[in-house]
């Protein structure tokens, strides 16, 4: 059984990764459109769906606090994370390491790259420890907020460093193999 405050805590992490992945798509639809494209998995047609895409996590971030919606959201959003894995993980095995992963909006191109399936899957984890795994009952204290609130912060700021450094180190180790 997990404690509710740590149940709230991966819900509210999942939330906010789903709603600023959504944002950064919807900021420029065609280019997102053009990265999926790129990743030549789906057919034109199914191409032409990607503004559903953005659709699609909004209503996972939205759907995993109500207990009702909990359940599905969070396997939609696992479904979602492990799609982007695999697309990923396809395109490795092909190697397209050129491609622009699409994580960060159209003003991110950096490359895809091995250490992103694993993110992804990891994320995807957490996402269902805390939308299935059935939490303890007891009621949520303001010490529980305090916990929530600052383990959002560290791991918004985790995320987002290690998904510098990694993404550096990632191009920095393509360069150094780069022939001159």
């Amino acid at each position: 059984m997990l404690d509710p405050a740590v149940g709230v805590l991966l819900l509210v992490c999942s939330a906010l990764l789903f709603a600023s992945s959504a944002v950064h798509k919807l900021r420029d639809p065609p280019h997102f459109a053009e990265v999926l494209r790129a990743y030549q998995l789906l057919p034109e047609s199914a191409v032409r769906l990607a503004p559903l895409v953005p659709l699609a996590e909004l209503a996972v971030a939205a759907g995993l606090f109500p207990g009702a919606t909990r359940c599905g959201a969070g396997l939609g959003g696992a479904g979602l994370l492990a799609a982007y894995a695999a697309a990923i993980a396809v395109n490795l095995r092909r190697g397209r390491r050129d491609l622009a992963c699409g994580c960060g909006g159209p003003d991110d191109t950096r490359p895809i790259a091995p250490w992103m399936v694993a993110r992804n899957l990891m994320l995807a984890l957490g996402l269902l420890a805390g939308a299935l795994v059935p939490w303890k009952t007891r009621p949520l204290t303001p010490v529980d907020a305090l916990t929530v609130g600052g383990g959002v912060v560290v791991a918004t700021l985790l995320y987002v460093s290690l998904d510098q450094l990694l993404g550096r180190t990632a191009a920095w180790t393509t360069a150094l193999k780069s022939p001159r």
